[in-house]
């Protein structure tokens, strides 16, 4: 386990906060606790009264937030759970501002034994839930070529997804691809050199997404998760790359402008009202300062959503 500061270092953290609002009497959610970096001050800035749930797959995460977050023991409470499941863990609860910060954390990419990066050899796991069965090895194990190449492209946008497909399949007629570092040298061969570095970074995206599913999760979990929110209550969510983005910017938008009458109409005659607006008209993007010091946010986005007031 490494020290609270290093587990993960919370993106956007004075952007995400100003957008959220805190105050005293707020309740909060964070869907991927992490290493609390958000949780905490999340919970300073809603001193002395505000509460805050956290929810995190990673069992590691958990037990470090419960550290960080001891302070705060009697106005927090942890979860080991996907937030797809809230709404059923906390039945009725009515919420000020829920976050989630998508994508892999930093103590996950740096620990060798939970196989995320591609720049360290270690069991080929990608599993942010230790306690799932499938990994990424027994993904490349089970699956046939079609499939493969289809997750690659699908999960990765990965423009070699059936070369590398073919080659991984060709490998493991021999033997099984059981580590991080044989599946970059896969990677490598399959692809012209210059493509290499794009290339293992998408394949180990793709992997990582397709185990944990974390699109079916984000794509179910928006509409619940938005049904959460108090009147006025706020949704910000950070992505990493496109594939994130995408939904959560569709669906912000159909609640802002739920229109369907074609264009061209004068008036509107399906009568679908907005039930939300979106308050960041542009996703905030990380300062250059913050880059700098936190390379790994550099393609980060945050949008935030606030549900309207029934009037």
């Amino acid at each position: 386990m490494g020290n609270h500061s290093s587990f993960h270092r919370p993106v956007l953290l004075e952007e995400t906060i100003s957008l959220l609002r805190p105050r005293s009497s707020g309740r909060y959610l964070d869907g991927t606790v992490g290493g609390g970096g958000h949780a905490r001050a999340l919970l300073e800035a809603s001193s002395p009264g505000g509460r805050l749930w956290g929810l995190d797959r990673d069992p590691e995460a958990i037990e470090e937030t419960s550290a960080v977050l001891k302070p705060f023991a009697n106005r927090s409470k942890l979860f080991q759970a996907n937030f797809r499941h809230a709404r059923e863990l906390l039945p009725g609860l009515a919420l000020d501002g829920i976050l989630l910060d998508l994508g892999v954390s930093s103590y996950q990419l740096d620990t060798t034994s939970r196989g995320f990066s591609c720049d360290r050899s270690g069991p080929l796991d990608m599993r942010m839930d230790t306690g799932e069965r499938l990994s990424a090895a027994q993904v490349l194990e089970e699956e046939d070529e079609e499939a493969i190449a289809v997750i690659l492209r699908r999960c990765g946008e990965e423009p070699f997804s059936r070369k590398i497909a073919r080659e991984i399949v060709a490998v493991r007629r021999q033997q099984p691809v059981r580590t991080t570092g044989e599946l970059a040298e896969i990677v490598c061969r399959a692809v012209p050199r210059r493509a290499e570095r794009k290339s293992l970074v998408r394949v180990f995206q793709a992997l990582r997404i397709q185990v944990n599913d974390e699109i079916g999760a984000l794509e179910s979990a928006l509409e619940s998760l938005f049904g959460m929110l108090a009147p006025e209550g706020r949704l910000a969510v950070i992505s990493y790359h496109s594939l994130e983005d995408r939904p959560v910017k569709r669906y912000f938008n159909s609640l802002a402008d739920p229109c369907t009458c074609p264009p061209d109409l004068p008036f509107c005659a399906c009568g679908r009202v907005p039930t939300a607006r979106v308050v960041t008209r542009k996703p905030v993007k990380p300062a250059p300062e913050e880059i700098e010091t936190n390379p790994r946010s550099r393609s980060a986005k945050l949008r935030v959503l606030e549900k309207l007031a029934v009037s």
